[in-house]
């Protein structure tokens, strides 16, 4: 595909400017109001060295870069030679490599193969998969899919949170008033239930937070009864998650969560002592970040049981000599904001130059509804939403919708699933990932405006268009025998121009860790081929002008299948 920047770059170039053509590319604007061309190029820089005023300069660059039939016209106005693309030729040459690229459109080779790794998700066992594990969840598969489509060798890591003093706590309340039976029939729910009473009972007797201490350095010692029980935990989690990442459509490549880490943290403990960092403080041993403002980070506990600097810390050593990773991405609540700090810091003064290729990418926190007032989420109180409530309300309200408005020729139970849940993926997604988020049944319901069942029932009408078409046409269009000079309208551009910078959006989303960027865009292009739908008559009489539009809907259809797939929600073809 054209790269106008460059085109224009050589254009403009003459060694008599004084300009290397990549100083030129850098100097191109893109006009803010469209009548003053699709590209600018500002020649007030070239006063001084050709000692001319910038309109005369202007003048003369017009002249010479005039011409080109991927230009309808190339005039100066004041100092400024702008650019108008002949629409004709942007047409084809859009859908021209969105044809042949298909289902690669939008991807790149930028990342050169360079390893990252994306570490999201990352429940705890043994407690529910509840709505606030969505945004990790969602932002980090389109973080991965990102980093994939521009030519990462992408690793995606589900860190589970299956260690620490609080698997003590769940095992304590577990033998106190565990039943085999009531966790067999609904194992999250029922250690939800012991977890909370833990709480309750130990706000009344404390010596219950000594028992669960105590019993938490019996696992990590590695005690037969602590260390059994905690695997029938683990393995009940991971069967109830692996339900929600199934509607989720989401995989990892490992789950290596914390308690993999337990028998390497010794190495490094004993490496903080031996650079002089570890002190003692109360018992415990500390790393002293003062003189960084960061406080202190703490190592183990006096009880001698490891905390999560410690884990992060043989985690990220470990990664990075078993992948080598050029970046280590981690998807986590910007509640860890401080968490992040001090470890990237302790990773620094241990002499790790690569702590800098260590990413936190931190999102908003998710609070409640609750009529008039807005609460915190908080397992041990019981407060949650079940992530896999939510899912199958939503497929279920889709259902609901789709019997109402009496769907032909669909199979409601598939579609219902892809509508909604990609409604639920793309509200998470449309927002700035690091705004707190208000979770609301009535918005994530809510199927009308810019939202993921709006942008497929886009693909669906594109589909539609393209089943009602002729096959002698579908089989031109194939071969590219169409006259693009019927895409010269202005909703037919503005399509295409969407269409052309998706594969900067996608890069741009990934440089920035920012999914919303690619989904406000694939709402403009969703937004767009509907205008151009009611604008223009599509399956005309006339073969040449129906074909060519018929390209434009078929290349429509391809880039927002590409788009939803890289922010994980499926395109249907008839809703």
């Amino acid at each position: 595909m054209t790269d106008f920047k460059d085109l224009i770059a050589n254009e403009i170039f003459d060694e008599a400017l004084g300009l290397e053509i990549e100083e030129i590319r850098n100097m191109i604007e893109i006009p803010a109001d469209e009548s003053m061309g699709d590209y600018a190029f500002p020649c007030f820089r070239l006063a001084k060295t050709l000692r001319k005023a910038p309109q005369m300069i202007a003048e003369d660059v017009a002249k010479s870069a005039g011409g080109n039939p991927a230009f309808s016209k190339v005039e100066n106005v004041n100092a400024y030679v702008n650019f108008f693309i002949d629409r004709a030729y942007f047409a084809a040459d859009v859908i021209k490599e969105v044809s042949d690229k298909g289902d690669s459109y939008g991807r790149s080779d930028v990342g050169n193969g360079k390893k990252v790794i994306v570490e999201y998700s990352s429940p705890n066992i043994a407690k529910p998969f509840h709505i606030g594990h969505i945004r990790s969840t969602v932002i980090g598969n389109a973080l991965y899919k990102l980093y994939d489509a521009t030519g990462y060798d992408t690793v995606r890591i589900n860190h589970l949170g299956d260690y620490g003093t609080q698997f003590g706590k769940m095992i304590v309340a577990y033998r106190k008033w565990g039943s085999e039976e009531k966790l067999a029939s609904d194992p999250i729910k029922t250690l939800l239930g012991y977890y909370t009473r833990f709480h309750d009972e130990a706000k009344k007797d404390p010596s219950l937070d000594d028992e669960a201490r105590e019993t938490f350095v019996r696992l990590e010692a590695g005690e037969t009864e602590e260390v059994e029980l905690w695997k029938k935990f683990r393995e009940l989690s991971l069967a109830e998650f692996s339900r929600v990442y199934d509607m989720l459509g989401i995989e990892f490549d490992s789950y290596a969560g914390e308690s993999f880490y337990s028998d390497k943290m010794p190495r490094f403990i004993q490496e903080l002592k031996d650079k002089g960092l570890l002190v003692e403080s109360q018992g415990a041993q500390i790393v002293d970040l003062e003189d960084y403002g960061l406080g202190a980070a703490m190592i183990t506990k006096s009880d001698g049981s490891s905390l999560y600097v410690t884990r992060d810390i043989a985690a990220a050593v470990y990664r990075k000599e078993h992948y080598d990773f050029y970046k280590c991405i981690y998807v986590v609540a910007s509640q860890q904001n401080l968490h992040f700090k001090q470890w990237k810091k302790v990773l620094e003064l241990m002499g790790y130059e690569w702590e800098k290729d260590c990413v936190h990418v931190p999102f908003g926190l998710v609070s409640l509804s609750d009529g008039d007032d807005v609460v915190m989420m908080s397992t041990r109180d019981g407060k949650v939403v079940f992530l896999e409530d939510v899912l199958n309300t939503a497929v279920a309200k889709t259902a609901e919708i789709m019997h109402e408005k009496n769907a032909q020729d669909v199979d409601i139970d598939e579609v219902s699933k892809e509508v909604g849940i990609g409604a639920v993926i793309f509200q998470e997604l449309s927002n700035n990932r690091i705004k707190d988020y208000v979770f609301s049944w009535d918005k994530v319901l809510n199927f009308d405006g810019e939202t993921g069942p709006y942008v497929q029932y886009t693909h669906a009408r594109a589909s539609s268009v393209l089943r009602n078409a002729d096959a002698a046409d579908l089989e031109a269009i194939a071969k590219g025998d169409i006259d693009a000079a019927y895409l010269s309208g202005d909703s037919a551009y503005m399509l295409a121009k969407l269409i052309y910078r998706v594969p900067e959006i996608v890069i741009e989303a990934a440089d920035k860790y920012e999914p919303s960027i690619l989904t406000r865009h694939l709402v403009d292009i969703a937004q767009a081929f509907n205008k151009f739908y009611h604008d223009e008559h599509i399956l005309v009489d006339d073969v040449n002008e129906k074909r060519a539009k018929l390209a434009l809907v078929a290349v429509s259809k391809t880039v927002i299948a590409n788009c939803l797939g890289l922010l994980g929600i499926k395109a249907p073809e008839r809703m």
